[in-house]
């Protein structure tokens, strides 16, 4: 399936880069690339650029991932791939951007990149995948910037328009990405358009079931993240527990594979344990958060009280 785009792309500085209603076919993108500024970007260190390294060693110390990165020699593991990792300067740019004004999304961005980097090692077959992952991970919601804020900060249920500008951000993160690599199957790239997919093609923006065994793990770490991470949306994260109640419910429907939910339990415990002989619990005592408006959509004519 040849994704359209419902609407325009642009930078962060308010460029277009193609209009509403573009068929991102094989040319299209191929065009992107060839007119990307890839030999005129520079890229920088991700931990080098500002506030990011202590943010970063704040976000790790906080619950669930005090835990998740307390065992010994977990966070060094991290930031020495971390360190490895340098971002084309508009993409770290869009970061500077989120934390002054979607601080949730700022954050969420450097967990999964976080996290994605340590559930490689248990996962992926080979170190380059590990920084692929850690590469991607920064960059998959930068799409986000073509969402107007009113939509990605609103506390009130979204219509179904703003549901749809809002899943946009994956193709248009797709183009921006392709644009600033030049490259339009660099593996970043196809990490924030596919990152919302899912295995029984139930996912967006093509409900495609044949994912990369690496975009699959970018995708559970946004999953947890987003559950276990304040949003606007709803009164507080879940706790860990109703968060990994609701990653098995996941794999159950098919959505996603089990050895990512069994890597992410046993991430979780005190006491390492081995995955692939990992019990899950059937058992469902997880409370999720009282208020929450995700998963409503009300027609585009319809208004709420705030």
């Amino acid at each position: 399936m040849i994704p359209t785009l419902q609407f325009p792309v642009h930078t962060l500085d308010g460029r277009q880069l193609l209009p509403a209603g573009t068929r991102l076919d094989e040319a299209v993108m191929q065009e992107i690339a060839a007119n990307s500024q890839a030999k005129r970007v520079p890229f920088q260190s991700l931990l080098g650029y500002r506030q990011i390294h202590g943010d970063l060693k704040i976000f790790l110390t906080t619950p669930p991932y005090h835990v998740i990165f307390g065992a010994t020699g977990q966070q060094n593991f991290v930031w020495e791939q971390m360190l490895q990792v340098n971002i084309p300067v508009p993409c770290l740019k869009t970061l500077d951007y989120f934390r002054q004004y979607d601080f949730c999304t700022y954050r969420h961005i450097l967990m999964v990149f976080a996290l994605t980097t340590l559930l490689a090692r248990d996962l992926a077959a080979d170190c380059r995948d590990w920084l692929y992952g850690s590469f991607a991970g920064p960059t998959h919601d930068i799409g986000k910037i073509c969402v107007p804020l009113e939509i990605l900060l609103k506390t009130t249920p979204l219509t179904r328009l703003e549901r749809r500008q809002l899943e946009h951000h994956s193709l248009a993160g797709y183009v921006l990405l392709s644009h600033y690599l030049g490259n339009h199957n660099h593996f970043a790239a196809r990490v924030a358009r596919d990152h919302h997919e899912r295995k029984n093609g139930s996912g967006y923006p093509r409900g495609i079931r044949d994912i990369d065994p690496m975009i699959e793990i970018i995708m559970v770490c946004d999953i947890y993240d987003a559950l276990v991470s304040e949003r606007p949306y709803r009164s507080g994260g879940y706790d860990n527990r109703t968060a990994l109640e609701e990653i098995t419910r996941l794999a159950k429907k098919g959505e996603i594979s089990w050895n990512l939910v069994k890597a992410l339990i046993a991430r979780n415990r005190q006491v390492r344990f081995d995955a692939d002989n990992l019990l899950i619990s059937e058992e469902k005592r997880g409370t999720p958060p009282e208020r929450s408006t995700y998963g409503i959509l009300l027609d585009d004519d319809q208004e709420t009280e705030n």
